[in-house]
Parts: structure tokens; sequence; C-alpha cells
């Protein structure tokens, strides 16, 4: 007979925790270690969030968690599709809508991820919201995660509505050609407006980004197509000029953008790039 304490909101946390192994999540495995699944230090690590709140979610102390914290703790535990719905509704939250952006990472995006290792890598969401990146991306090109959840967003960073600082590259960057990168971003959005035409926070950006008058020129050419590579330099303060190919992959499922940045092999930024995962931040799944 199972009762509300086997299927409520901290028992299932409770079963995820257990069930992913720490390699799955990309975390060494330690030797003696007893657990076989994560540890609730390391699924707070991993979703952004302090080990008491997640003890006190498991222990049914704490029953109302945020839409951007359940989103944050599904993708920790690289739940499905399926188990990200019921998650919501274990925490009294409407899941998102159908024909809504996703900022889900499936188990499959998850696996892959885990295995580029150090290799500088971040994934965004359809409207280019920051949904996720590695110890690579923030020794490249600095840790976004002191900026809100709100303003970590690519096309907010190309077409900047006031005079304050980047929030997803925080050092220097110089690009081969910034015009075609802009044009390419507004036109990527465009496309996402044809695939999620009722998604309010894709509308929202679309509105505070006219404001721009780059982005007003850009949006009214009517273009339509997908960013999909690059080259940039970053000024590293700690290494000097790194030079990397930025390629973008896309996730058919969710069309969530996998941006991958790499040196050219045997040259002298392939070893600056190595050098800045040593300065790199823990790994951070962003709510």
């Amino acid at each position: 007979m199972t009762t509300e304490s086997d299927t409520g909101l901290g028992a299932m946390i409770r079963t995820w925790r257990d069930r992913l192994p720490p390699s799955a999540a990309g975390l060494p495995a330690a030797h003696g270690r007893r657990a076989t699944g994560l540890r609730r230090e390391e699924l707070a690590d991993l979703a952004g969030m302090s080990v008491d709140y997640v003890v006190r979610l498991e222990q049914g102390r704490a029953t109302t968690p945020s839409a951007p914290v359940v989103a944050s703790l599904a993708r920790a535990l690289q739940l499905s599709a399926a188990e990200r719905e019921h998650l919501y509704r274990l925490a009294s939250l409407a899941p998102p809508a159908d024909g809504a952006i996703s900022d889900h990472l499936t188990p499959g995006v998850q696996r892959v991820l885990a295995r580029l290792g150090d290799v500088a890598v971040a994934v965004f969401a359809a409207d280019w919201q920051l949904v996720w990146w590695n110890r690579g991306w923030a020794g490249l090109v600095g840790d976004p995660s002191a900026a809100p959840a709100r303003l970590r967003n690519f096309a907010r960073d190309r077409f900047p509505l006031d005079d304050g600082p980047a929030r997803l590259a925080l050092w220097p960057v110089t690009e081969a050609d910034r015009e075609a990168t802009d044009a390419a971003v507004v036109s990527d959005l465009r496309r996402a407006t044809g695939r999620y035409p009722r998604d309010k926070r894709l509308a929202t950006l679309i509105r505070e980004l006219s404001a721009n008058t780059r982005f007003a020129e850009l949006w009214a050419t009517g273009a339509v197509a997908a960013h999909r590579e690059n080259q940039k330099t970053i000024d590293h303060p700690a290494v000097g000029p790194v030079t990397v190919d930025c390629d973008v992959l896309t996730d058919g499922d969710f069309d969530l953008k996998i941006v991958i940045m790499t040196a050219a092999p045997g040259g002298d930024d392939e070893t600056r790039l190595r050098l800045t995962a040593i300065t790199g931040q823990p790994v951070t799944a962003p709510g």
C-alpha cells in the first residue's frame, strides 16, 4: 500500500536522486562511496541551491518550490519529460504549456554534455536564454551566475537596452563578422516565433529588444534562419587572447542550442584554451 509519504514531492526527489549515479551527472566516483546515487550535497550543487533547502524539500518541510527551482531540480535529476511534468504537479505548479519554449535538458543531452569534459560548452533555449554551462565555459568567458537569471540571454547581450555590462561574457570579445552574427541571432529569433507563437517569454523578449535600434532594423528585414557558427577572440585576463571557433548544434526535440567553443588543434590558442579551463567555476545548473 502506498501513502503520500511514498509518493509526495520529497519522496520523489529522494527516489530520483538515489537512482542517478554520479557518473551520469559528470561527477567522479569517489573511492569507498556508499551511496549509489547522488548525495544531497551533489544535487544541491548541480541544481544551484543550498543543501539545507534540498533537505527541507525531501523532509516535507518545504512544499512549494518556485517554478525556477523545479526546473533546476528537473535538469539536475535528469528527468524525462513525463517525470518533469509530474514534479511540477507535485509542487502544485502547472507544467510548462504545450507550445512553450522549453528549458529542459533531456537525459540524452545531459549524457553528451557530461562526456564533453572541460570543453567550453553552454546550452541555450530557443529564445537564446542561457540554460546551462560548464566549467570550461565559465573559465573561457567568465562565470555568468552572478547575473539575474532573467537577464542571462545572449540576444539581450547582443542588443543591450542600457549601458550596463554584458552578463554572459565578462571579458572583451571580438568577432570575425559581428554584423553577420547580429543578423543571424535576430533571424533565429524570428524563426522561434514561428515555432512558439504563443510563448509569453519570447514575445516579451522581442517587444523589449525592439527598443534597440539595431535590433529593430534587423527585425524589419523579416529574415528567417538559424545561427550556426562564428569565430571569436576572447581577451582573457589570465592567459591573453584566445581565438575559438563557435559552433551551434541544435537538439531537435526541444530546439535547444548547444554552443561549443573549440580552438584549432596544435596551436597557441588550443594551449591557452586549456589553461582557461583551470580557472573555471564549478558546473552550474541555473534556475
